[in-house]
């Protein structure tokens, strides 16, 4: 097991990430910190670094535990990072807020009305 590892070959292996170039790219925009600090896709990282990644709306915080040249099934690749307490919470807070308040535009199922809706209801409003 090696000492230390390309920070993108490590996101890709703990499954952050479906394959290496798109770790890598996300590295690159800056979604990705190691230590608070801005980093390539080359940075080597060992044990005990911290790294934050930002997907979509959530930040995620990991403590690295371990590392693995390659990317095994989802069970194993969960042992090699440790979420830090404070990132647990702040998803389940954010998932929390979804579920309170969902998006506005998710509860429309049919989509936008057509001219023959947008007809009915301007007669509906005229009476």
């Amino acid at each position: 097991m090696p000492d230390t590892m390309r920070l993108d070959k490590w996101l890709w292996a703990a499954r952050f990430f479906k394959t290496r170039s798109l770790a890598s790219q996300e590295i690159t925009k800056g979604r990705v910190q190691v230590d608070q600090q801005l980093v390539k896709p080359a940075r080597d990282i060992k044990p005990g670094d911290t790294v934050w990644i930002k997907r979509g709306d959530t930040t995620i915080t990991v403590v690295i535990q371990a590392l693995s040249a390659i990317r095994g099934p989802a069970p194993v690749a969960q042992q090699l990072y440790a979420e830090t307490p404070e990132s647990i919470a702040k998803r389940e807070k954010a998932a929390e807020m979804c579920r309170l308040a969902p998006e506005p535009a998710r509860q429309i199922e049919q989509g936008r009305p057509t001219k023959r809706d947008r007809r009915l209801i301007d007669r509906l409003r005229d009476t």
